[in-house]
């Protein structure tokens, strides 16, 4: 059987540089960093105290349209409003969508537990000596001061069960969460149910928020987070000598996948094409790549191969690019693997440098920013790039954005875990 081509044909996002699509566009074109001090909680006694924080989202607009999200997390309401505005983008209608052939595949994260009300039960919970928590007592606490809405909300899967109940979404359902990696393994997924003629259409993509006491403290505890507090804005430097960790944010991103003829009936826009989905595992260690980045390679060779695509076909690699001296080394001798004497001319970007590392959410707003660099001929910066480093020696579109012919993209995603994802994308051609 013919393998049924698959196109994007709805956009949305919420992240640290703007509440749509657009503003986080506009304001990646032109070099803006959305990373500030964290205002969620009070850090001050973080070694991290910045942070990718989504700004000015009214919460209580979601809730005053349905009651029945009272107590769902930031993680959720983001989902919802990428997913709304991708959603319109695509021009969805019910006259024009069959339920039952329209699913959803996500990579949704948690939001946390509900921090406060939890550490008021432990401590209710302490013994008499005040340092042993009598678990005894502890069910009695948390009936007291928690709340078992709140605690169901906080899971992944309750983002997926909202965009289901609220967009009346019946066909296949199901969430991803391979840590950095987890969005675009969704849309590669997506693409692959669509492929097989499981559904017709998708709604696919990621969110997260991170940015809570217990998350903030793990990756500190990891050493994985930068510590540039003093100047937050150059806090994320992807591929510089000086970078020193990722900065964590939080947001969503939301594409509508399409099978082309079901596009084109109800003569859908499209931003673009899926033809390679590469993914592959590490089996290493839990935080560190492979040294070789072999399994990497793969993933990015499997995603060239299914595209039908030459090394010269490529225009643009939105690069993983997190700023941890690790991730940067490995994935520029991953693209220089696989690319060889080619990676050299190959425009390479870490849009991490502004936004942040959103996690879940991240490859999703990684892959829209391939198709909107295809759309306009114009690719993002790495920004905060001063001082190179020998051992990430290619080109990474330093500082300014770049107009340029970009026909090809190819996003890469490393996550925890040893996860490897690689998409390609490219300009639609009848």
């Amino acid at each position: 059987m013919k393998s049924r081509r698959v196109v994007i044909t709805g956009l949305g996002a919420v992240t640290p540089l703007g509440l749509n699509v657009k503003e986080t566009w506009g304001n990646l074109i032109r070099g803006k960093s959305g990373i500030g001090p964290i205002s969620i909680f009070d850090a001050t006694d973080f070694p991290t105290r910045v942070a990718g924080e989504v700004k000015g989202f009214d919460f209580g607009r979601w809730v005053g349209r349905d009651p029945g999200l009272k107590h769902a997390t930031r993680s959720t309401f983001f989902a919802l409003q990428a997913a709304e505005e991708a959603y319109r983008d695509a021009n969805l209608r019910v006259f024009n969508t069959e339920v039952e052939r329209f699913g959803i595949y996500f990579g949704a994260g948690d939001s946390g537990i509900d921090f406060e009300p939890f550490v008021e039960s432990v401590t209710a919970s302490l013994g008499t000596n005040g340092e042993v928590v009598q678990k005894s007592r502890y069910m009695a606490a948390s009936n007291r001061y928690m709340n078992g809405l709140r605690e169901l909300e906080s899971q992944p899967f309750m983002t997926v069960t909202h965009l289901a109940r609220y967009f009346d979404i019946r066909g296949p359902v199901s969430n991803c969460l391979t840590a950095c990696a987890a969005s675009s393994q969704a849309i590669g997924e997506a693409t692959e149910w669509i492929r097989s003629g499981s559904a017709d259409i998708m709604m696919t993509g990621g969110s997260h928020s991170m940015i809570y006491p217990l998350g903030v403290a793990g990756f500190s505890l990891l050493t994985a987070l930068s510590t540039h507090n003093e100047d937050p804005e150059k806090a994320s430097r992807p591929f510089d000598k000086k970078r020193d960790g990722f900065v964590l944010a939080e947001g969503a991103g939301v594409v509508i996948l399409e099978e082309l003829s079901h596009a084109r009936k109800r003569h859908a826009k499209i931003y673009g094409e899926v033809i390679g989905y590469g993914s592959t595992a590490d089996a290493y260690r839990l935080t560190d790549m492979d040294a070789e980045g072999r399994s990497a390679s793969r993933a990015v060779e499997i995603a060239l191969h299914k595209g039908q695509l030459s090394l010269g076909d490529v225009d643009y690699i939105n690069a993983h690019g997190t700023a941890t001296q690790v991730n940067d080394s490995i994935e520029t001798l991953v693209i220089k693997k696989v690319f060889k004497e080619r990676a050299y001319e190959i425009p390479v970007s870490s849009i991490k440098s502004m936004l942040g590392h959103m996690i879940a959410a991240a490859g999703v707003v990684e892959i829209i920013a391939c198709l909107l660099a295809i759309r306009d001929h114009k690719i993002p910066p790495t920004i905060n790039y001063e001082e190179p480093d020998p051992v990430c020696d290619l080109d990474y579109v330093p500082n300014t954005a770049r107009e340029a012919a970009v026909n090809v993209a190819v996003s890469n995603s490393f996550g925890f875990g040893g996860q490897n994802i690689c998409l390609a994308v490219r300009k639609y051609d009848e």
